[in-house]
């Protein structure tokens, strides 16, 4: 059976939400608090490639301050975003659950069942 990984902000609401849900499931994961641990760029690339995501676009927060102040709204280059997400972790969408080669985003947390 593969480990349950979440990638985890315990400011966030809907993180907290999906950790005791996991919990609840009898499911002690793996927690990776990405603020405190940063993520490389292949790191997220293989997050978007788990998540299914076409694009980088769909992992990013735009409501974040970074998000504005780098105007990232007009950017399409995907590099360019992920290298966003690297120096500003706070751009991530969480939470992120990872079982094997399978990945949920916990919104809202009831979608990380689909995985386990």
């Amino acid at each position: 059976m593969s480990e349950v990984h979440i990638y985890h902000n315990p400011r966030c609401s809907k993180s907290r939400q999906t950790l005791a849900l996991l919990e609840e499931q009898g499911i002690q994961p793996s927690i990776i608090e990405y603020l405190k641990e940063p993520l490389t760029a292949a790191d997220i690339s293989d997050l978007l490639r788990k998540l299914g995501f076409v694009s980088a676009r769909e992992l990013i927060r735009s409501k974040e301050d970074a998000y504005k102040e780098l105007n990232l709204k007009d950017v399409d280059d995907e590099a360019q975003l992920i290298n966003a997400m690297v120096e500003h972790p706070k751009l991530i969408e969480r939470p992120i659950v990872v079982k094997g080669d399978q990945a949920r985003l916990g919104r809202p947390p009831e979608a990380v069942l689909e995985i386990l």
